[in-house]
């Protein structure tokens, strides 16, 4: 039920609009109610040969009929702009609460889930809430002014034609009390084949270049059978209790036959009457079944909202404080004070007790083998999560006491797996700002040595940019990236084995242009290759996600063994960066 309340909620901003739908759906039944009835008076009139009052109450039929007709019209034009509203409100207000969310909230849960929430969930508790809820209204509706119509025309009769009513109302409930949950599966279950499709589509390279395309079909066979079997748990509640809720008023039905029939033939009902009251009886039926429909569309709706605020109701756990700190102006220093960071789920720290200073303005290095910390420092500078213990200054200031995106538009991160979104290649560059001008833009591109590239392309800047930047090398990505990042301007600059997918000619020339653009700002390199290690003014090893050792490369090479089998390692992988080798001995 509190589900239930809070998607009502939703409707809050549309009170205007919902009261009219209302207002035109208790018109629409009054107008509906009165049809059998003077439909009944009609045919009285004609049976006593009044040709007068006969004329007269056709042309109140019509009246009624026009004004229904009308009325359904209206009613549903406002309800689907409420549904519609309700539909943009809720996209909007999930869309904006997972941007709010930090980067461990989608680590833990899978893409193809948020997605299904987000289309398959909303659009269940849009349609109930726009259409479903109004059918649920005009049944109950129609039902009540039904009822008192036939107590008006003969009590006795009425009281067993809605004799059903009762059992029909028990019926509907208990089948929402047992759909509920089976819904709620089957909602989940879309979501995990939601997932499955995500994943073919976004893997298809490695499906391809593995031959592996029969495996992902098996995958996704067994998830849409999963769906198909719990669907099929749902659908025989709704094939038993639907026809149920359906069959109960014909017993009504039959006793108005039965009995109405036999006051016809005593001559306690008259022909117009009976005829009447016949009708409602009719009338009664389609609303009970839309009745149960209607609570079958709920049960679906509050399974979908409990799935949506499940997402809603997961607060935001790296927020800005009330009253945030401005950053000071500065080079860029940083410092992490004793920090420790585990992430969740992890039994180990991925660092621990880390103690490090970098001067405002400086070129600093992390080092260290694969899983040692490096990139998860680098996610504390950016913030992209709090320590467990300890502390991230910037400036002095720590980052908890700031305004994440005052803090991120300082900080400019570009990793070894960049992404690039379905758009032209100058809007790819310009993300971070969009009012830079074609000359800066170029200007970034030079820098990052990608200029040569995009000019080569057929629509140079403007060209299109595939999904996720597929269609372009692992290279280009990673430069395209890094003139994204030079363009912002940032304080920081981190680079987390940006080079990586780049040739050893290519890298040479990125590092002196990384050079220029390093000057005047602070620059954060993780990597392990020697070229880029040469911009360093001092190199940071990491390793079990602490701090083993910083120097010159010069002074690392003569005392710390892990310094010098990283580099030399990097080397024999990479002969071609025998001259960038020599360039760090030369520090």
């Amino acid at each position: 039920m509190r589900t239930f309340t809070r998607l009502l909620g939703f409707l809050s901003p549309y009170k205007v609009g919902s009261i009219l739908s209302v207002l035109f759906a208790l018109l629409g039944m009054i107008s509906t109610v009165a049809i059998p009835a003077i439909s009944g008076r009609a045919i009285d009139a004609a049976t006593a040969g009044d040709r007068s009052a006969l004329t007269s109450w056709i042309w109140a039929l019509a009246a009624a009929a026009a004004a229904r007709w009308l009325l359904t019209i209206a009613r549903r034009e406002i309800a689907g702009r409420v549904s519609l509203g309700v539909e943009q409100d809720l996209r909007g207000q999930f869309t904006s609460h997972l941007q709010s969310l930090e980067l461990a909230f989608f680590e833990g849960n899978r893409t193809g889930q948020m997605m299904s929430r987000a289309t398959v969930d909303l659009g269940s508790v849009r349609f109930f809430l726009g259409y479903g809820l109004i059918f649920m209204l005009q049944s109950a509706l129609t039902i009540i002014l039904s009822a008192i119509a036939m107590i008006w025309i003969n009590p006795g009769l009425a009281l067993q034609a809605l004799a059903p009513v009762p059992f029909v109302v028990w019926i509907a409930r208990r089948y929402g009390v047992k759909a509920r949950p089976s819904l709620q599966e089957v909602q989940q279950r879309v979501g995990e084949l939601t997932s499955e499709a995500e994943e073919s589509v976004s893997g298809v390279r490695v499906v391809r270049a593995f031959a592996r395309e029969d495996r992902q079909r098996a995958r996704f066979g067994a998830s849409a059978e999963r769906v198909f079997e719990q669907s099929m748990d749902a659908t025989k509640l709704r094939a038993i209790y639907n026809p149920l809720i359906g069959l109960l008023p014909q017993a009504g039905l039959a006793l108005v036959l039965l009995v109405g029939g036999r006051q016809v033939i005593d001559g306690k009902l008259t022909l117009g009457e009976f005829t009447a009251f016949y009708v409602y009886v009719l009338a009664l039926l389609g609303p009970m079944r839309i009745l149960g429909t209607s609570l079958g569309m709920a049960q679906r709706a509050v399974a979908s909202g409990a799935r949506l605020f499940e997402v809603l109701d997961r607060e935001a756990r790296i927020v800005a404080p009330e009253h945030p700190q401005p950053l000071p102006d500065g080079p860029g220093r940083i410092e992490l004070r004793d920090v420790s960071l585990q992430f969740e789920r992890a039994s180990v720290d991925a660092v621990h007790g880390v103690d490090l200073t970098i001067d405002g303005g400086s070129v600093v290095a992390l080092v260290g083998p694969t899983g040692s910390g490096k990139s998860a420092v680098a996610a504390l500078i950016s913030r992209l999560y709090d320590p467990t213990h300890g502390a991230v200054l910037l400036e002095g200031v720590d980052l908890r006491d700031l305004d994440p995106i005052a803090l991120r538009r300082e900080i400019a991160v570009v990793d070894d797996a960049p992404f690039l979104f379905t758009a032209t290649v100058r809007e790819n560059i310009a993300y971070a700002r969009p009012d830079a001008t074609d000359e800066e833009v170029e200007l970034a591109a030079r820098r990052a040595q990608i200029h040569d590239t995009i000019a080569g392309m057929e629509h140079g800047y403007d060209t299109q940019v595939g999904e996720r930047g597929l269609t372009l090398s692992g290279g280009q990505r990673q430069r395209l990236a890094i003139a994204r990042a030079l363009l912002a301007e940032p304080r920081v600059l981190v680079l987390d084995d940006a080079t990586a997918a780049v040739d050893a000619t290519t890298e040479l020339a990125l590092v002196e242009g990384l050079r220029d653009a390093a000057r005047g700002r602070t620059a954060l390199l993780i990597t392990n290759r020697p070229a880029t290690l040469a911009l360093a003014d001092e190199i940071v090893v990491i390793d079990g996600g602490s701090v083993v050792d910083r120097g010159t490369a010069e002074a690392l090479r003569a005392r710390c063994e892990l310094f010098r089998d990283l580099t030399d390692l990097g080397a024999a992988h990479a002969p071609s960066l025998s001259l960038a080798a020599r360039e760090v001995e030369g520090l």
